[in-house]
């Protein structure tokens, strides 16, 4: 970066070293601030996390007791569990003379027949066999950009000769504007397609090339495009650098992984891993309980 500067602007010919000494302090507590902040607001996200995953596990067990209180209930009356139509198990009375009949053999077929419609919805639709997005991004008109996880990089074609003092820069947290001083004629405007940290965001003219670093506010997803109206990519197809991932830490890698494994199990028509642990779930309960009809239940 300081070579940067030295090469390609006046930031060393014009100032004392002490005021350099200055500058480059401002900005490394700026950024120190910004990195406690979003330190806090990670510890925040876990915390909440965790109260989530708690309040699962205490509804899970409520659930549990109360199967159980069911089945031993006295032998004239039980309460009877049935699974509702927004895929959730109520409580109805029944007598003796009316228990559920056994699940009838066919059920499991069923549910195989089920999943086999799906794996062949996702054959029959239209394979995408062009290749993976060179550098996670694309090429248009009037720039070509690529992405990771945490930062799109923009490379704007600019007219020749054109030079970094040239120009009118407009970045916010959800659009961008750019021209050339003095001339009516706009060279790239449009709408973020996600939000942006302008804080974190920089440009420079390298090459000829007017080059954005937009560091995204979600850093958990992949843009389809930079801005709304450009043609967008297959994110499905997106392949992120092994060595990004192994620098991130144990609990954020765990998130893109698995949102890359859901990714992958919607481009093939089959379900995501939360709607996998669901089926998982329902299975067993289903197994503990062969007094239950499940023939004409509908699962949501």
């Amino acid at each position: 970066m300081f070579s940067f500067l030295r090469r390609k602007t006046d930031f060393f010919s014009g100032a004392s070293a002490e005021k350099i000494e200055e500058s480059v302090m401002t900005a490394i507590k700026k950024q120190q601030v910004i990195a406690d902040r979003e330190k806090e607001e990670a510890k925040r996200k876990k915390a909440e996390e965790e109260k989530r995953k708690e309040k699962l596990r205490l509804e899970k067990e409520k659930k549990e007791k109360e199967a159980l209180a069911a089945k031993a209930k006295a032998a004239g009356e039980e309460d009877v569990l049935e699974l509702g139509a927004d895929g959730t198990f109520e409580s109805s009375k029944s007598s003796t003379s009316s228990l559920p009949k056994p699940p009838p053999a066919n059920v499991s077929k069923e549910s195989e027949k089920v999943d086999d419609n799906k794996e062949k919805t996702g054959e029959e639709e239209e394979e995408d066999n062009t290749p993976p997005p060179v550098g996670n991004g694309g090429t248009t008109e009037k720039y070509s950009w690529s992405q990771s996880l945490s930062e799109v990089t923009q490379n704007i074609f600019l007219p020749p000769g054109t030079k970094s003092k040239m120009l009118d820069v407009d970045i916010r947290n959800t659009s961008l504007k750019i021209k050339i001083k003095g001339q009516s004629d706009i060279l790239v405007e449009g709408t973020f397609h996600k939000r942006i940290i302008v804080d974190d965001s920089i440009w420079t003219v390298e090459d000829g090339n007017l080059v954005l670093s937009l560091q995204k506010e979600n850093k958990m997803e992949w843009w389809k495009c930079v801005l709304v109206g450009d043609a967008e990519i297959n994110t499905q197809k997106v392949q992120p650098e092994n060595s990004k991932l192994n620098d991130l830490d144990s609990e954020t890698r765990q998130t893109v992984e698995k949102m890359m494994y859901d990714q992958r199990q919607k481009a093939m028509g089959l379900p995501t891993s939360e709607e996998q642990s669901k089926q998982d779930m329902l299975k067993k309960f289903i197994a503990a309980h062969p007094e239950m009809d499940f023939s004409n239940a509908k699962f949501t």
